[in-house]
């Protein structure tokens, strides 16, 4: 009798256990995938921010790539700069607008847009993160957009006409 009474108490105990670990493991792995979650994003974001900038500043300096345009250039550093999340595929994020220094919502397109002195904005816009766990069943994914801007410098070697677009 006292035997039995041992069993059954060890498998009441180890059923407990058991209801036990999943009602702490369910949250516990929740909190756990949305710190991963929103971090992936914040990371995203945070190195799309430096690619853009490292794509002014390549575009301020006149440089360019051998067989390269400047745009393609710019577009081509961008990708480098963003640890391989934006690819060939994702070509059309990477935009590339020139306003000038007097009056920036007036964009500059065409041969001359990149002239000396004028403002160049290199951006990555719409970029689509699928979240890893839909919050609340919605499936929307986080579009990121991030941008940055700079006056041009001087052409290099007293060059009168910039590189091609």
């Amino acid at each position: 009798m006292k035997d039995t009474l041992v069993d059954t108490r060890r498998r009441t105990q180890s059923g407990h256990a058991f209801l036990e670990a999943s009602l702490v493991l369910v949250p516990l792995l929740a909190i756990v995938f949305a710190i991963t979650d929103y971090s992936m994003a914040i990371f995203l974001r945070a190195t799309f921010q430096h690619a853009v900038r490292e794509g002014v500043r390549y575009a301020i300096t006149f440089q360019t790539m051998s067989g390269m345009c400047q745009d393609a250039s710019i577009r081509q550093v961008v990708r480098n700069s963003s640890a391989g999340f934006l690819g060939s595929a994702q070509n059309e994020l990477i935009k590339i607008t020139y306003h000038p220094p007097s009056n920036l919502s007036q964009t500059l397109i065409g041969v001359g847009s990149n002239a000396a002195g004028n403002i160049v904005e290199v951006s990555v816009e719409d970029y689509s993160y699928s979240w890893m766990v839909p919050l609340m069943r919605s499936n929307t994914p986080l579009n990121i957009t991030v941008r940055a801007a700079d006056r041009t410098e001087s052409l290099p070697g007293g060059a009168t006409t910039p590189p091609c677009r």
